[in-house]
């Protein structure tokens, strides 16, 4: 059977949705929409945070990454796509899942926005109640 050139995973968080692809190599480059990791991602929680799979694992610098990303916000977008790691993570090394299950990387977390009710003014926030 031939070698597989990428293992891939999706990822995704309130309204984002992140595809990850791993590329074996040796210097570790991460490119999120055509663009550097740190030009895409300005905050350093967010890098972080969207790393963390890959610091868990000891498998940083083991792969090139190149993700495609959309919707929802900067945090959202770094929530999937670190689920999209976690999930790609798991197609190279199945003996991972243990691991990235004891950090929750596995677990896709539902919260998303509530919808505006009818007679409120946001989901759950009443206009004010007047006695007289």
């Amino acid at each position: 059977m031939a070698e597989q050139r990428y293992y891939e995973g999706v990822g995704r968080r309130k309204a984002a949705t992140a595809r990850v692809r791993l590329y074996p190599a040796e210097n570790g480059d991460m490119v999120v929409n055509g663009r550097p990791l740190r030009e895409y991602f300005v905050r350093e929680v967010d890098i972080v945070h969207l790393l963390e799979p890959l610091k868990v694992t000891g498998m940083e610098g083991r792969f090139n990454i190149s993700v495609k990303v959309r919707g929802g916000g900067v945090g959202g977008q770094a929530g999937a796509v670190r689920l999209g790691i976690a999930r790609a993570l798991l197609k190279v090394d199945p003996e991972l899942r243990p691991v990235l299950r004891r950090g929750g990387f596995l677990t896709r977390d539902a919260r998303v926005k509530e919808r505006k009710k009818p007679g409120l003014k946001r989901a759950r926030k009443a206009p004010q109640y007047t006695k007289r």
